[in-house]
């Protein structure tokens, strides 16, 4: 059914959605509007997403051969806005 290499590509896309939301929608309006239910709404699923994030990234890293070197840009690329997009461009893309 699904390969890893699937589910990281979904747990990647999903990370990115919720970090984007997160950061550009839930966190103006906490500040802004002084309500921080999107916040608590967006930041459990987020937490739980990047921390498979990572986890499936080691593991597909460890699957594909990755250097030290593309791995640590997967793993950077988890903290940076978009970076999951790029990720899956650059990385997994070429290795379906």
């Amino acid at each position: 059914m699904f390969s890893l290499l699937n589910t990281f590509r979904i747990v990647a896309l999903l990370e990115g959605v919720s970090y984007i939301l997160l950061l550009f929608i839930a966190t103006p309006i906490k500040y802004l509007a002084n309500d921080p239910s999107y916040v608590k709404m967006l930041g459990m699923p987020h937490g739980i997403l990047f921390l498979a994030y990572i986890v499936l990234a080691i593991m597909i890293g460890q699957e594909l051969k990755w250097d030290r070197r593309t791995l640590i840009i997967v793993l950077v690329a988890s903290i940076i806005p978009f970076g999951t997009f790029y990720i899956e461009k650059k990385y997994l893309k070429p290795a379906k």
